[in-house]
C-alpha cells in the first residue's frame, strides 16, 4: 500500500500464531458511512475545526483490519484507567504507541508516522514524511520540526549537556543532519548504527523531533530576552532551559499545550486527580474503511492508592485495566466478571524473569564482593531455590521454570541458556560453596566468611510487590539449608536505586530482561555492563554509558568479553555475525548467573469490559517491545455506545 523501508532487519521468531482477538458481538453496528466522530464533526459544523480532508495526510496510515478478527468500530465513549500518580500519565504515550517506525504485532518494524523509510548499510537512513501531516493544533508537522531538535535542542549545550542521546552515537559520533526538503530529512553515521530504528519504536522513543513552532518562543534564540525571562519567573523555574525542558515534555505529558502526534492529547493541567485526554483531531490513521481513528473519544486516568485499584476494577471503575493488577487478583476478579460485565483475560508477560536476584558485583565491601564475584557462589544460590515450589505457591503451577533469559519465543532460545543453574539441588549448590573456602559454619548452621563475620544478606526490594516478599520468603527456606541467611529489605524505589548505585545494597530483586523477546537485530545492550540502572554492575554500567568518566572500568574477564562482544555486535553489520555474539553473549550470563530468575510466561490478568470490542483475547504484556497494550493499537479499541453503560 505505502512504501515500506528496506532494513536489514530480519522477521523475529517471535511470532504470535496464537493471537486471536476478542470477537464479542456488538449490539449495534457502527455507522460505516460516519467518517469521523461526531464530536469533532459537530466543531466542523461550527466552524471550529476544518473537514476531515484538510485535517488527514494526503497518505493516512491505513490499518486494515480485514484479515483479523477485528471489526470496525462505533465512534465516542471513554476509556477510564486507574493509575496510582501522575507520573503514571506516560502510560498514554506508552499506550497510544504512534511512532515514526513501530513494531507490529509479529515485532516487524514499518513506517507509521513515517510514510516510508530508505536505509544505506545502517548507516544512511532517510525519512519521507506524510505530506500534509499536522500537529494536534493544526500546524503543519515537516522537516522542520527534525531541524529544531536536532540544532538547536540536541546541539544546544544548555538544553542537552551530554549532546546526543546514546542512541545515536553508538561509535561515539553522532550523525550529520540534512534536510532535503520539507517532508524528507536524513541522517548519516560514519559507521552503522543498528541502535536507531529500535530507538525510535520503543515505549519511550527516542525523540528526534519537535512541535518547532510552539517551543520557540521558549528558547533563547528565537524570544525576545526579556518576554524570556518573564515567562521563566512565571513558570518558577530557574533559568530558560529548564522552562524550555518543561513545556518540551512529551514522554510524561503534561503540558496541555504541547501539540502532539498521538492519538489522544492531554486537556488537563497538573497536578490533579484525574487526568482527561481527547482525541486528536489530526491523527494520522484511518481504518479500511477511511475513517478517521482513534474510535473512542475520550481517555480518563483516575489517580489513587495502588493497592485499591484491584478493587475498584472489580466494581467496574475502569473498564480496560493491567496496570498495578496482579496475577494473585485473577480469582478476586474473576469472581465478579458476569455480575460486573467484564472478562479477565491472561496474557503473558514477556520479561526474561517475572522475578529475578542480582547480586551486586560492585557492592562496598571488599569480602562480600569478592564473594559476589564468584561464579561458584551465584550459581550455588540458583541452585539453592525450589523453583518447582515457588511456580506452584505463587503461580499457580502456570508459569515455566527458567533462568533469566531470552523466552522459547524468540529465536536466540535454547532449553540450555533456560535450564543452566535451576534443577533445586542443595547438595551440589552446599558442595560449591564449600569448594570456594566458605566451608565454617557457626551453630546456627549458617556459613562463615573469610573474615570470620555471618554470611547474611540483606535482599533489597522497591517494596512494590507482596509477591516479592512471598517469593523471597520461599527462598528464605532454602538459602538457609545452604547456610546463607537473608534479610529482606524494601524501601521507595529511589531511595532503593540510590543505594545500588551507591554499591550499598548486596542483593537486588527486580523483574528480569525488559526485552526477552529479541531477534539479534535487537541491541544485547542488556546483556553487558552498559547502564548505571543495571542492577548486577551499576558502577560498571556507569563507566560505559559516561565514556570513562565515570564509575569503574569492568574488572572481571568475563564482564570485560561481554562488553567487547557489545562493542563487536554495533560493528558486525551481518545477521549471522549478530547472531553468532548474541549466542556467545547468552552463554556466558548462563554459565555465569549473573542474575538468578526464577519462573517466566507468567500470566497478567487484563481486565476488560464486555462493551469495549477489539481488545486481543490473546496477547503479550510486555514493555518492550510492545509497549504493553501499544503494539495491538488502542485507536481501534471501540465502546458499544447502545449499551446503558457504554463507558
Amino acid at each position: 500500500m505505502f512504501a515500506l523501508f528496506r532494513s536489514t532487519l530480519a522477521k523475529p521468531a517471535a511470532r504470535l500464531a496464537f493471537l486471536a482477538f476478542l470477537a464479542t458481538p456488538a449490539i449495534a453496528a457502527p455507522d460505516l458511512a460516519q467518517m469521523e466522530a461526531p464530536m469533532l464533526a459537530e466543531k466542523v459544523a461550527a466552524g471550529e475545526l476544518p473537514p476531515l480532508e484538510r485535517r488527514l495526510p494526503a497518505m493516512p496510515k491505513v490499518v486494515d483490519m480485514s484479515g483479523s478478527s477485528r471489526e470496525a468500530g462505533a465512534y465516542g465513549g471513554t476509556w477510564n484507567m486507574l493509575m496510582k500518580d501522575q507520573k503514571d500519565i506516560r502510560m498514554m504515550t506508552i499506550f497510544s504507541y504512534a511512532r515514526l517506525v513501530g513494531f507490529n504485532t509479529d515485532f516487524d518494524l514499518e513506517p507509521d508516522i513515517l510514510a516510508s523509510i530508505e536505509i544505506e548499510d545502517d548507516r544512511v537512513f532517510t525519512m519521507h514524511l506524510r505530506p500534509g501531516h499536522r500537529w494536534s493544533d493544526g500546524h503543519p508537522f515537516t522537516s522542520e520540526d527534525f531541524r529544531y531538535w536536532y540544532e538547536d535542542v540536541a546541539l544546544n549545550e544548555e538544553l542537552s549537556s551530554g549532546g546526543f542521546p546514546p542512541e545515536m552515537r553508538p561509535h561515539g559520533e553522532g550523525p550529520s543532519f540534512e534536510v532535503i526538503d520539507e517532508t524528507t530529512v536524513r541522517y548519516t553515521w560514519a559507521n552503522p548504527n543498528p541502535l536507531f530504528l529500535p530507538a525510535l519504536a520503543g515505549p519511550r522513543p527516542l525523540e528526534i523531533m519537535m512541535p518547532a513552532h510552539y517551543l520557540k518562543q521558549f528558547h533563547a534564540r528565537y524570544q525576545d530576552p526579556d518576554k524570556l525571562a518573564k515567562m521563566v519567573e512565571e513558570e518558577g523555574v530557574k533559568d530558560w532551559d529548564s522552562l524550555h525542558r518543561r513545556m518540551a515534555r512529551s514522554y510524561r505529558p503534561e503540558n496541555p499545550a504541547l501539540p502532539t502526534l498521538m492519538p489522544w492529547r492531554n486537556m488537563t493541567e497538573p497536578p490533579a486527580e484525574r487526568f482527561v485526554f481527547e482525541r486528536n483531531p489530526y491523527f494520522h490513521r484511518v481504518d479500511e474503511h477511511g475513517r478517521q481513528l482513534p474510535y473512542i473519544d475520550t481517555v480518563t486516568l483516575s489517580m489513587g492508592s495502588s493497592s485499591l485499584i484491584p478493587a475498584k476494577t472489580g466494581t467496574g471503575e475502569s473498564n480496560l485495566q493491567a496496570r498495578y493488577i496482579r496475577f494473585d487478583d485473577y480469582t478476586f476478579l474473576k469472581a465478579s466478571e458476569k455480575e460486573k460485565d467484564y472478562k479477565v483475560l491472561l496474557w503473558e508477560t514477556g520479561q526474561g524473569s517475572k522475578i529475578a536476584l542480582y547480586p551486586n558485583l560492585n557492592y562496598e565491601d571488599p569480602v562480600w564482593r569478592d564473594v559476589f564475584r564468584d561464579a561458584r557462589f551465584r550459581r550455588a544460590l540458583s541452585l539453592a531455590i525450589n523453583r518447582e515450589e515457588i511456580n506452584q505457591a505463587i503461580y499457580y503451577g502456570l508459569a515455566r521454570v527458567s533462568a533469566n533469559t531470552v523466552l522459547p519465543e524468540s529465536k536466540l532460545y535454547k532449553p540450555e541458556y533456560a535450564n543452566a543453574w535451576t534443577s533445586f539441588d542443595l547438595k551440589q549448590a552446599n558442595a560449591l560453596l564449600d569448594d570456594m573456602g566458605l566451608d565454617k559454619r557457626d551453630g546456627d548452621g549458617v556459613r562463615l566468611l573469610p573474615d570470620g563475620r555471618r554470611a547474611e544478606i540483606i535482599v533489597a526490594s522497591a517494596g512494590e510487590s507482596t509477591e516479592e516478599s512471598d517469593v523471597l520468603q520461599l527462598i528464605h527456606d532454602t538459602w538457609l539449608a545452604a547456610g546463607i541467611k537473608i534479610y529482606p529489605r524494601s524501601s521507595q524505589r529511589d531511595i532503593f536505586r540510590r543505594r545500588v548505585f551507591a554499591g550499598q545494597t548486596m542483593i537486588s530483586v527486580w523483574p528480569g530482561y525488559d526485552n526477552a523477546l529479541p531477534t539479534a537485530d535487537f541491541s544485547p545492550n542488556e546483556l553487558a555492563p552498559t547502564s548505571q540502572q543495571q542492577l548486577q554492575w551499576p558502577a560498571w554500567g556507569l563507566n560505559t554509558e559516561s565514556s570513562g568518566e565515570n564509575g569503574i572500568a569492568p574488572e572481571l574477564p568475563s564482564a570485560q568479553r561481554l562488553l567487547e562482544l557489545y562493542n563487536q555486535w554495533l560493528k558486525a553489520g551481518t545477521m549471522n555475525g549478530k547472531r553468532a555474539i548474541w549466542h556467545e553473549m547468552l552463554q556466558i550470563h548462563a554459565d555465569e548467573v549473573f542474575s538468578i530468575g526464577i519462573v517466566n510466561g507468567t500470566l497478567q490478568p487484563i481486565v476488560v469490559s464486555d462493551h469495549m470490542h477489539n481488545v486481543p483475547e490473546k496477547g503479550l504484556y510486555t514493555y518492550d517491545p510492545g509497549a504493553y497494550f501499544g503494539i495491538y493499537q488502542p485507536d481501534t479499541f471501540w465502546l458499544d455506545q447502545t449499551s446503558s453503560n457504554p463507558s
